[in-house]
């Protein structure tokens, strides 16, 4: 038993409080071990004063609350006579923070980052933040896919119990992605699927876009890429058995391999519709993409439940639930698919709330709503309002959710939330070419104290064209939508000053605006102006000038009327990737003035998604005009039509495609055909960006007193367009295909601002 008298008497002992101090009155605190820390911040940690009874339970507390501050490593309690003495040793403070070796970051950012976790300079050191934040570094780098990084962290004890922090980084080489295989690809070659990742081997641009570094995500998003291919082309059992990433010893190539099971391909044996029909089964069949005899394809299968669903939408079943069931005979390698649809409760908008525009009124972007507060919930109401605020212009991003009104089973609050943009916009735009350097500018605000009107002054300080111009627009002079405005302009053109032609004119004119929507898409404009032109011709001017001169005097007046047309499908005001915009417009000079004249414009634009990144544009402008009436029943030569130009035929100079004069410059027409066809694809590397986009187009336009091909001008070449805070900018380099006599060539233009 003596083995167990012995463990007795140690139990006994540890049992004896740490901290056995006999109870008594404090008569003074004193503190000993600091040497950064004030005594003023111990005391106001410290549960007793000068006048308590210390205590054992007491004194547990204290230094459990000194130990809680995190600024001392080790706290202890003595007694000197009737004075508490507090005995700490503190924790080093950080004294500075240093990295070396970082090229991939910037330093200043890791230390705010390092700062937000508590790591900063005059902060108490603590080894688990910095563990924390050295594997937090490794983690960046390992993303960016630098697999051979070494980061060593390096402390240093300074003076007055503080220590320099050293993050030293051996960054090493980026790895590459060296090949990718795909093992179990019968039914198409390897290369044409690979091609449908975005992840690849090094290449041209790959510098760039970095696609060539190896990412989880991208390879997630690449696999569901290639499943989504095959169940397009009938094979439904298709699936990924298993990936593999590797990277070599050196830690500088990656290879990715993929096993798939293609499996049998299937066709579509037959269609059933079943569950509570609200609407007629005719009208559900004729939304199902998919049919009896195709070869199945999930996306058809997908926009089928999609229209079926959005259809039950619009009147008002806003949970409606439409499951395709598939019944597969593997034999005859067929499927049938059921279509069981669940419409649920019928539900209203309680409703609508609008986060997110700081300067825009809330009336500005509520009268554009088309779906309404208390009114049955209609999915084609809130497609329409989002485009329509989209299409306001005033917000890069405009965002809506449905959630359901909790403790109800009957209704739902529509929250738009819109991300607001500069409205306040300083525009310029020049060209360059072998002709000199052409300047312009405008001062224009679109959201007028976030009310929705728009004022503009423009300064057109180029060789051939000065303007001077301000106009107003409120949308909304009623509350249906009829919107008023005017213009008041003074302009030069000077074409002697770049040998576009031997004249001069002088026009001061004014215009009041009326436009009236005709329906959510259609608008009509009305117009009625006033202007007088002065020509100013020389001795050596063509005759055309002269002619003209002649006929109408040197000093001409036009009261004219405008009227236009225009119906809008487009998708988005900046970022457009489906829809249609047609336009048509005609301005005619009345008896009232001394001109007679007609002018008439149509523009049709088209936008095609090929895929989620390619967007095919279409576009097709005719003019034609003339004279009526009076003496020479002509369009006057300063209403002509040109082309040429970056909003027009890129690679020609502005106003330069043609008839020309005598003296060989262009003189414009009463024709113009002019076409446009782009290929639009994100700007590599900013895949998810939607203020920017580059373009490869084809333009062509001809412009003369006939219609003819035999002057049709038309090139090629690269475009970009940006959105950016200040404006938008549109650059082109261009290669002219067709030249005649004449022409000038501008490979590379630019617009900095203006409409596109």
């Amino acid at each position: 038993m003596h083995w167990l008298r012995v463990a007795l008497l140690l139990f006994m002992l540890h049992a004896v409080p740490a901290t056995a101090i006999e109870p008594f009155v404090i008569k003074d605190i004193r503190v000993e071990g600091i040497q950064r820390t004030e005594a003023g911040t111990v005391f106001s940690y410290l549960p007793v004063k000068v006048g308590d009874t210390m205590t054992e339970e007491k004194a547990a507390q204290a230094i459990r609350a000194l130990f809680a501050t995190g600024f001392f490593r080790d706290v202890a309690l003595e007694r000197d006579g009737d004075v508490l003495v507090v005995v700490v040793q503190e924790r080093p403070s950080v004294a500075q923070i240093d990295f070396s070796g970082i090229r991939e970051f910037n330093k200043e950012q890791l230390t705010t980052g390092l700062r937000q976790i508590g790591l900063a300079d005059g902060r108490i050191f603590d080894r688990g933040l910095l563990d924390r934040a050295e594997q937090e570094l490794k983690r960046q780098y390992l993303s960016l896919g630098y697999y051979a990084v070494n980061v060593t962290t390096t402390i240093t004890p300074l003076e007055r119990n503080r220590v320099a922090v050293n993050f030293g980084v051996e960054e090493g080489d980026v790895a590459k992605i060296r090949q990718i295989s795909i093992i179990g690809a019968q039914a198409f070659g390897e290369s044409e699927l690979i091609n449908l990742f975005v992840l690849r081997t090094p290449g041209l641009m790959t510098w760039f876009s970095k696609l060539d570094q190896y990412s989880r995500q991208k390879l997630a998003a690449d696999l569901e890429t290639l499943r989504s291919y095959y169940l397009d082309r009938g094979y439904l059992e298709f699936s990924v058995d298993s990936t593999q990433v590797s990277i070599t010893p050196d830690k500088r190539d990656i290879y990715i391999t993929v096993s798939i099971t293609e499996g049998p391909k299937y066709t579509v044996s037959g269609i059933k519709v079943a569950g509570e029909m609200l609407i007629p089964e005719e009208e559900v069949r004729r939304l199902i993409r998919i049919k009896p005899g195709e070869v199945f394809s999930r996306t058809l299968l997908t926009e089928s439940t999609k229209l079926i669903s959005e259809r039950l939408g619009n009147d008002g079943y806003a949970f409606a639930n439409v499951n395709a069931v598939p019944e597969l005979d593997k034999q005859k390698q067929q499927a049938a698919f059921t279509f069981f649809i669940d419409p649920g409760r019928r539900v209203y908008v309680r409703r609508v709330n609008i986060t997110g525009n700081n300067r825009t009124r809330d009336e500005v972007i509520r009268r554009e709503m088309r779906q309404f507060e208390g009114g049955w919930y209609s999915d084609e109401k809130i497609k329409l309002s989002r485009q329509r605020i989209d299409k306001l212009g005033y917000f890069t991003e405009v965002n809506f959710e449905t959630p359901a009104v909790q403790g109800t089973t009957d209704q739902v609050d529509v929250n738009v939330s819109v991300v607001e943009k500069p409205t306040g916009v300083l525009l310029a735009g020049a060209g360059f070419g072998s002709d000199g350097v052409i300047l312009s500018g405008s001062v224009q605000q679109n959201n007028i104290f976030g009310s929705g009107r728009s004022l503009g002054a423009t300064v057109n300080s180029g060789k051939i064209n000065t303007i001077y111009s301000l106009s107003f627009t409120d949308p909304y002079y009623t509350v249906d939508g009829v919107s008023q405005g005017f213009d008041l302009y003074y302009r030069r053109v000077d074409p002697t000053e770049n040998q576009l032609g031997r004249y001069q004119t002088k026009t001061l004119g004014g215009q009041l605006r009326l436009g009236v929507p005709v329906s959510e898409i259609d608008t009509i404009q009305y117009g009625l102006g006033y202007e007088n032109t002065d020509i100013t011709t020389f001795t050596d001017s063509p005759l055309f000038y002269k002619d003209y001169v002649a006929t109408f005097g040197p000093s001409n007046s036009s009261v004219f009327l405008t009227a236009g047309w225009a119906r809008d499908r487009r998708d988005s005001l900046i970022y457009p990737t489906t829809g249609s915009l047609h336009r048509a417009g005609t301005e005619i000079g009345t008896p009232a003035g001394t001109l007679e004249y007609y002018r008439l414009t149509y523009q049709y634009q088209r936008y095609f998604p090929l895929t989620r990144d390619l967007t095919f544009m279409v576009n097709g402008e005719a003019g034609y005009g003339g004279g009526y009436g009076g003496k020479g029943k002509q369009l006057p030569f300063f209403k002509n039509f040109y082309a040429g130009g970056v909003n027009s035929v890129r690679g020609f100079k502005s106003y330069t495609i043609g008839p020309k004069d005598s003296n060989n410059d262009p003189r414009g027409g009463s024709r113009k055909l002019l076409g446009n066809a782009e290929l639009l694809f994100p700007f590599p590397g900013l895949r998810n960006d939607r203020s920017v986009r580059m373009s490869v187009f084809v333009d062509a336009a001809t412009v003369g007193d006939t219609y003819s091909t035999k002057e049709l001008r038309y090139s090629t070449g690269l475009g970009v367009f940006w959105s950016s805070p200040l404006g938008p900018l549109k650059v082109s380099a261009a290669l002219p295909l067709r030249e005649g006599p004449g022409d000038r060539k501008q490979v590379f233009q630019f617009t900095f601002g203006g409409t596109f």
